[in-house]
């Protein structure tokens, strides 16, 4: 009977020290990746250089240690899209300098993938004169969407 007692008592302890330990949990969701995508400048000319920047950040921290980086430039109407791995720069920033042998109307998609997100910005820029763009130019944000990774 002294040991049936006594493992019961040892049994309440075990478990209402379990009980006492868990400490209440907030299970929250990371923010999200935040991507601003720039060109400098908005409008170039032929051999001259461009610059592409995404700054990538989460809440108010630069994002410096990206999983991917790739930026994807076309232009209009092309199927032939390019598409460059970028290396982080500094701050948060993932930097391309490029320069353009053609005129016309392009688009850049910045495909960041970090912290088990993607991010996904596009941008329509113009080198020289404008050709046909691919759509209109309101929807030039319109790709800009988060995904969280499986």
């Amino acid at each position: 009977m002294k040991k049936y007692l006594f493992f019961s008592i040892v049994l309440l302890l075990l478990v209402g020290i379990s009980g006492c330990s868990e400490e209440k949990t907030e299970h929250k969701l990371p923010e999200m990746i935040d991507v601003v995508l720039t060109i400098t400048p908005d409008s170039g000319q032929v051999n001259e250089p461009v610059i592409f920047e995404a700054k990538v950040t989460q809440g108010d921290e630069n994002v410096e240690d990206a999983k991917e980086v790739k930026f994807e430039i076309w232009r209009a109407h092309d199927e032939n899209h390019e598409k460059v791995e970028i290396e982080h720069a500094e701050n948060g920033i993932y930097r391309l300098e490029r320069t353009f042998e053609q005129e016309g109307t392009y688009y850049i998609i910045s495909h960041v993938t970090a912290r088990d997100m993607h991010n996904m910005p596009k941008k329509e820029f113009v080198i020289g004169t404008p050709s046909e763009p691919e759509e209109p130019k309101d929807s030039e944000d319109s790709m800009e969407h988060m995904e969280m990774e499986e």
